[in-house]
């Protein structure tokens, strides 16, 4: 089996450093975890995923990247190598909170847009809740997230406060991320609802657990061959779809004052 799955390093070689796409409307980033096991030691590595939104609307994997930890160094690499591939401007970042990440992505593209995902900020409040209140803070966490507009938004997180204010813990996540809520009605209802979340990758990952899932790898190939078979699949599963609603995500783009010449830039 290794033999006939060493068939494919050189095409794995080949997608790896590829030309990239000079624009994409929406990259989003994400870790996810697996183990590299040799004869002599155990190490649990970070595999490293960048998925774009193409301007015409197609998904794509720019890349796979493997180290010991998550770090901001390492993403900072990361960004660095894909701008030498090819990628001259990126509108949005979708990311969880890793230290350093928010920065590293700027310090290569000036003038990317962060944004937080809500459902990482979710999942980090609920800690600090009670399981038998989990339904209830949540149900009044997306009235936050969720509004039809700002001032609705800002009204509706005061609200949040003073309801759940004896669980002064959940209150301070969203207290120190609301600037990554706020930001989210600078743009139209169908783009919010692209950049607000990370989950679009995290399927990709939970695509990857299903193949990482039996066991540990000898080395960092034969993890990367299984990854690239798993990409190859779901490349071929997207092969000629759209985004959901992109026609309406790239109208709100070109009336978008500050992105409109961006837009017009790259889009033919």
């Amino acid at each position: 089996m290794s033999d006939i799955t060493d068939q494919v390093l050189p095409e794995l070689d080949e997608w790896q450093t590829r030309p990239l796409s000079n624009c994409y409307a929406f990259v989003f980033v994400d870790c996810m975890y697996t183990t590299i096991r040799n004869e002599y030691e155990t190490r649990r590595y970070a595999v490293y995923t960048i998925l774009g939104y193409t301007i015409e609307g197609h998904k794509e994997i720019l890349g796979l990247w493997l180290n010991e930890t998550e770090s901001k160094h390492k993403w900072m690499q990361i960004f660095d190598e894909i701008k030498a591939r090819g990628v001259e401007d990126i509108f949005f970042i979708s990311m969880d909170g890793v230290s350093g990440l928010e920065e590293g992505s700027r310090a290569i593209f000036p003038d990317i847009i962060v944004q937080r995902c809500v459902v990482h900020l979710i999942r980090n409040s609920i800690k600090y809740v009670p399981s038998k209140d989990y339904k209830a803070f949540t149900k009044a966490l997306k009235k936050v997230y969720g509004a039809p507009s700002l001032k609705a938004c800002l009204s509706a997180f005061e609200s949040f406060k003073q309801q759940w204010a004896a669980y002064s813990g959940a209150i301070d996540v969203w207290t120190r991320n609301f600037n990554h809520i706020e930001q989210l009605y600078d743009y139209g209802s169908a783009i919010r609802k692209v950049m607000y979340t990370t989950n679009a990758v995290e399927s990709i990952h939970a695509s990857f657990r299903k193949v990482t899932k039996k066991g540990a790898f000898p080395n960092e190939n034969a993890l990367l061959k299984v990854l690239f078979l798993r990409v190859k699949e779901l490349e071929a599963k997207w092969e000629g779809e759209h985004i959901q609603n992109w026609a309406m995500v790239m109208n709100q783009l070109l009336l978008h004052n500050e992105l409109k010449d961006r837009v017009l830039k790259y889009h033919e």
